[in-house]
């Protein structure tokens, strides 16, 4: 219990420990469910004193003041996938560098493009050997950066969830710094579904065997598509992300990873966000797995689950079947994330699949849009390129591009975009000479 008395040694205020920043630094504050807010209160608090901070994040989602406040901030930004706060300050005018970077190769942001000088961490308490684990989104990548920052101060939060799994911890002997809060890890409630996502996401779970291996993202497609799979059986879970659907098909014994074929009796995933239910489930929970991205994300890794399904939605496609799932236009909305990632490793599996999706359209101003075009907008950034896409599906239908020539490639993708665009669609595919 030598580290009890380390402890107390390094237990001061949020003001206190934030005094260990200097002009001209890097400040790495945390990254979707796992950030450290009551220090970056206290940093904003000391922004008088400081010039020249980058702060580095990502998918932060809670208000705060250094990415809303223009006046008088003297902070700029970085980050390797957009949330709602990084977006705002880009958006506010502030300086934002956004790095593109598969999530399998997060460690590679980590160590070389946003090497951190100061990691201020979001914990759980300690436990009997003084380890703290880095909580629901940490144990993605903060190991990286821990080993990169010259300095590490952590807030030992009462409500960040203790969670099993590798490379997940951090020693009281490995931080500079304690401050203790009780605060709750950011929430997000699920999204409502409309009938049109409904429809789509019965057209996925249709191609869902039990005894698969599945992964979702964000949003209401995938929400709508996890729930949809409570008549499943045998399901295993395999999933940069772990959601309030997958926890609700735990609980009601759809999930038992009894036939992954790869770390059987476990669901593995990288972060996890969702409610304050899910927070509490995970808190040392045998049943999951948490690791960092470069592991779960590795399509090698993917590859060894059988029958792996990857379900992924998309923002737009052209008419080859492209995915643009991070920006439209030049405009960066979020980031490519871990998405090509499962879309490899999901076809290399022994009786996988990878499917990308989205609804056909939209309505803006009272005017419908496709999300099926001939060409993208310059600028746009393609998520999956046309050589990885498998299955693509709409609320039209679901087709398997892979095995098609591009004629025919085209001719499906006309088929599912909404019907009031398909002449127009087939027009310019005949100008172009694709069909």
């Amino acid at each position: 219990m030598n580290w009890c008395n380390e402890y107390k040694q390094k237990l001061m205020n949020a003001e206190e420990a934030v005094r260990l920043i200097n002009s001209g630094e890097r400040v790495y504050v945390g990254t979707s469910s796992s950030v450290a807010f009551e220090l970056m209160k206290a940093l904003w608090d000391m922004r008088e004193e400081l010039e020249d901070i980058e702060i580095t994040s990502s998918l932060v989602l809670k208000p705060m003041p250094l990415y809303d406040e223009i006046e008088g901030n003297p902070f700029a930004f970085g980050t390797f996938f957009m949330g709602v706060e990084e977006r705002k300050a880009r958006d506010n005018g502030m300086k934002l560098d956004f790095t593109s970077v598969h999530l399998s190769q997060i460690d590679s942001w980590c160590k070389e493009v946003a090497r951190p000088d100061v990691c201020l961490f979001d914990v759980s308490e300690p436990d009997e050997n003084g380890y703290m684990c880095f909580g629901p989104s940490g144990i993605a990548l903060h190991k990286f950066l821990k080993e990169n920052a010259d300095r590490v101060i952590v807030q030992s939060n009462k409500q960040t969830p203790y969670i099993f799994g590798q490379n997940n911890l951090i020693h009281v002997s490995e931080v500079d710094a304690i401050v203790e809060v009780d605060d709750a890890p950011v929430t997000l409630p699920n999204p409502k579904i409309d009938e049109v996502t409904k429809t789509l996401s019965n057209i996925i779970v249709d191609q869902v065997p039990d005894g698969a291996t599945i992964q979702l993202g964000l949003g209401s497609l995938s929400t709508a598509i996890g729930f949809g799979l409570l008549n499943k059986n045998d399901l295993g879970i395999h999933s940069e992300l772990l959601s309030e659907p997958m926890m609700e098909l735990m609980i009601n014994g759809n999930v038992t990873n009894k036939y992954k074929g790869y770390m059987d009796g476990k669901s593995v995933f990288a972060f996890a966000l969702g409610s304050t239910k899910l927070y509490q489930y995970l808190n040392k929970n045998e049943n999951v797995y948490g690791a960092e991205f470069p592991f779960v994300n590795d399509p090698r890794i993917i590859a060894k689950n059988k029958k792996m399904i990857s379900i992924n939605s998309t923002m737009a496609f052209d008419i080859f079947g492209q995915a643009a799932s991070d920006s439209l236009g030049w405009k960066q909305q979020s980031a490519t994330g871990g998405q090509l990632d499962f879309v490899r490793g999901a076809q290399w599996s022994e009786g996988g699949k990878s499917f990308i999706a989205t609804t056909s359209s939209f309505i803006k101003n009272g005017k419908r849009i496709s999300k099926i075009v001939t060409s993208l907008p310059a600028g746009t950034a393609i998520s999956t390129p046309r050589s990885d896409v498998q299955y693509v599906a709409t609320e039209y239908g679901c087709v398997n591009l892979k095995i098609l020539n591009m004629s025919d490639r085209v001719k499906a993708m006309i088929s599912l975009a909404h019907p009031e665009f398909r002449d127009q669609l087939s027009e310019d595919a005949k100008k172009f000479n694709l069909i």
